[in-house]
């Protein structure tokens, strides 16, 4: 029998690199990805790459040679199948951008198409020594797919003040000193809900406001984003819930992260009242990233975050 617990921790160590968002608390949870982060850097060499650069190209997960292959032989079932997948149990038709493998399956990064955006992730078991793809087991962490498609309605009805966080973000990058990650990152290195190359949007298993949005959603995926507004609950909203997380990058290579530009970007995040209420944090890297993992915090990265967060009520 396959333990959809370890094909996840070894599937998804993008959820404890990408901030995370899951409730893990058990002990043994947190040591099994610490091992499978300290598997994968082992066994890289020099891996780092230019933001600008990076699309993906070169993600890994512990464990995942032989599936690899064998999930890259299988593409066109395992495509199909996690289209009727998500479209089945989420209601929401998706393009399927990478597969890659890992301990026992292999993780499968999927984008949704339309109007509400987001990115996510399904795994498919393998059985490694008969190099057979399990097809009719392909499964996702309920909560990731849930919290993905919250953040992408969230982002869908207060789409004006997101727009506001957005222009900002966009009018720092324009000035030349620092960028974000590629779309085509996002897309092959993502799954981590809605996300735009600046930030990436999480909820906690305690946001209970946007739950009336995401039933309506799942009822009728058609419903216009006017009634899927008046359904959410403003009043259970509570800032530490929902959480913005904002990584900037250097945008030259030879550049370090520079302490004025953290001090003028937290400065102006705390000023701001019209962005989307919440508790925000921020990163700022230097121009590297690692391609095997998608990450590109560091020892010299500048961070803003717990237990000192931006707090937007």
């Amino acid at each position: 029998m396959y333990n959809k617990t370890k094909i996840l921790l070894c599937s998804v160590g993008i959820s404890m690199m990408l901030g995370g968002c899951l409730d893990m608390n058990s002990t043994d949870t947190n040591n099994d990805n610490e091992k499978a982060k300290e598997t994968l850097a082992a066994s890289s060499g020099d891996t780092m790459v230019s933001v600008q650069d990076y699309t993906g190209e070169g993600y890994a997960l512990p464990y995942g040679k032989e599936t690899d292959q064998i999930a890259e032989a299988n593409r066109d079932q395992i495509e199909e199948a996690t289209i009727k997948f998500f479209k089945e149990n989420y209601k929401t038709d998706v393009y399927v951008h990478n597969i890659v493998g890992a301990r026992d399956g292999a993780t499968i990064f999927v984008e949704s198409k339309g109007e509400l955006q987001f990115y996510t992730y399904a795994v498919v078991p393998i059985d490694e020594l008969g190099k057979k793809v399990m097809i009719d087991k392909i499964w996702a962490d309920e909560f990731q797919v849930e919290n993905a498609i919250k953040g992408g309605l969230y982002h869908m009805i207060f789409s004006e003040e997101f727009k506001k966080l957005d222009n900002y973000l966009e009018s720092l990058a324009a000035k030349g000193q620092v960028t974000g990650k590629t779309k085509e990152a996002l897309q092959n290195a993502g799954g981590h809900g809605y996300m735009t190359p600046y930030y990436f949007i999480a909820l906690t298993s305690k946001e209970e406001a946007i739950k009336p949005v995401y039933d309506l959603y799942i009822s009728n995926p058609d419903e216009n984003t006017e009634n899927l507004r008046n359904s959410y609950e403003e009043g259970l909203f509570i800032p530490e819930n929902f959480k913005v997380n904002i990584q900037l990058f250097m945008a030259d290579k030879q550049a370090k992260p520079s302490k004025e530009i953290f001090k003028q970007v937290t400065k102006e995040l705390e000023e701001m009242n019209s962005i989307p209420k919440g508790t925000y944090s921020f990163s700022l890297n230097d121009n590297f990233i690692d391609k095997q993992s998608s990450e590109g915090a560091k020892d010299n990265s500048l961070k803003r975050g717990f237990p000192d967060y931006i707090i937007k009520e």
